[in-house]
């Protein structure tokens, strides 16, 4: 009798936890197709006949003062003029958040005009871009910063900003930035949800192709993520001549790509490229994940997933040997002095603006303002609090630092109320 009754209990339990997920399941699908609906509804349609008008040289409020180079082994001093025209490719989980907060505050402090989205923080991605994707958008308009999140679309692109634009983009290991996408983005790749093991990833890396559909709904998240950024076929063969084909095209359009795992060094070449000073490429890292989901993938498990995502290693080795190249033409000795220049620099705007000089988790931290973005179900994402009684010399520069991306782009005018309506959906998912 007794064991009767555990195993009906044991089956009532079981019962309650499948009508629970039965019920995630129809909520999620449901909420899912509604926003795919929605998200159409509002994508501003392309105009085919638009009218073309040459775009202005550059529309900066005032001219940008020159200033004096150092002479080096690379240079031999001069003067040169800030660049105010700028085309940030920003990928996915590369610490783009943070070269975001960069532009952002460069662009308030020398009134530039950003290309921001309309209603959402991206350029409805997944598509390619198309200029009428710009917020209050006409032929001709200038503009001189265009950074959000995008699927690169170099003809749209080219018609949109001045001729002078100077674009730079930054990548990632494909191994690691496989484990961060999978691990960010898995609750909405359908494709992931299949998936019982508890180690999700690993057993994902063990046979791929049993889990993978190219034409599954979100599935460019999980395969050559930074080549489909660029707007190209993340699914060619990597032996394909379209791969070195586009990657030839990229280095001759992007004349900086930097690397997240030398980012210190890409910050001081990107200072370089656009004649900035010091002060304007100070940072904290935004959008970092706490340590018991930092990527605990092994040797083998990295060597899977880079030959999993083939086509982003050779771009990766590619944009790698062009960086270190860089780098040498910088000077090894004065990269080193710059280096150890911001590194200090950030230290110090850190003790001044940070309250205990370290990131906190989403839980700890005192201002909604504050708060990063997260992923579906999880608080991964670490964020900041701010100091009280910050001297006024530093107070407004340490909170727009520390500003997340979604509440920047709020600040800086733009409305944001998909990406809201969505935070709102995502929190009765994780009810």
């Amino acid at each position: 009798h007794l064991s009767l009754s555990a195993t009906g209990t044991m089956l009532m339990k079981q019962g309650k936890q499948w009508k629970s997920i039965c019920k995630g399941l129809i909520l999620g699908t449901l909420l899912t197709s509604c926003m795919i609906l929605l998200y159409s509804y509002v994508t501003p349609a392309v105009r085919l006949n638009m009218q073309e008008v040459p775009v202005p040289y550059s529309c900066a409020y005032r001219p940008a003062r020159a200033r004096s180079l150092p002479a080096s082994s690379s240079s031999q001093g001069g003067a040169c003029t800030p660049k105010v025209d700028v085309m940030f490719m920003k990928t996915h989980k590369t610490a783009s958040s943070t070269i975001l907060n960069i532009l952002f505050r460069f662009g308030e402090k020398h009134r530039l005009k950003f290309a921001f989205p309309e209603s959402r923080n991206d350029f409805f991605y997944p598509s390619l871009f198309q200029r009428t994707q710009v917020k209050d958008y006409r032929p001709g308009m200038c503009y001189n910063i265009i950074c959000n999140h995008m699927r690169f679309n170099e003809p749209e692109i080219h018609k949109l900003l001045p001729s002078d634009t100077v674009y730079f983009s930054i990548l990632r290991h494909p191994a690691d930035l496989f484990e961060s996408s999978f691990h960010y983005f898995g609750s909405v790749v359908p494709l992931t949800w299949k998936i019982s093991a508890e180690d999700k990833i690993t057993e994902f890396l063990r046979d791929p192709w049993h889990y993978y559909d190219p034409e599954g709904f979100n599935s460019f998240y999980l395969k050559n993520l930074l080549f489909f950024d660029f707007g190209y076929d993340n699914n060619l063969n990597p032996d394909d001549p379209r791969v070195e084909e586009s990657i030839q095209a990229m280095e001759k359009r992007f004349p900086l790509i930097m690397l997240l795992e030398h980012i210190d060094e890409s910050l001081i070449l990107l200072k370089e490229a656009l004649c900035w000073e010091m002060e304007d490429v100070l940072y904290f890292k935004l959008n970092a994940r706490k340590d018991p989901v930092v990527s605990r993938l092994t040797p083998e498990l990295r060597s899977q997933a880079t030959d999993w995502n083939m086509i982003d290693w050779k771009l990766y080795c590619h944009f790698n040997a062009t960086f270190w190249r860089k780098v040498e033409a910088y000077g090894r000795e004065r990269m080193a002095r710059d280096v150890e220049e911001l590194q200090r620099r950030n230290a110090e705007m850190a003790a001044v603006c940070i309250e205990g000089g370290q990131p906190v988790e989403a839980g700890r931290i005192q201002e909604s303002a504050m708060q990063p973005w997260q992923p579906i179900g999880e608080k991964s994402i670490l964020g900041y609090n701010l100091k009280k009684n910050i001297d006024k010399k530093h107070r407004k520069l340490c909170r727009k630092m520390l500003t997340p991306e979604i509440q920047y782009l709020t600040e800086l005018g733009v409305n944001l109320w998909i990406t809201k309506l969505w935070a709102h959906i995502r929190e009765l998912l994780n009810w």
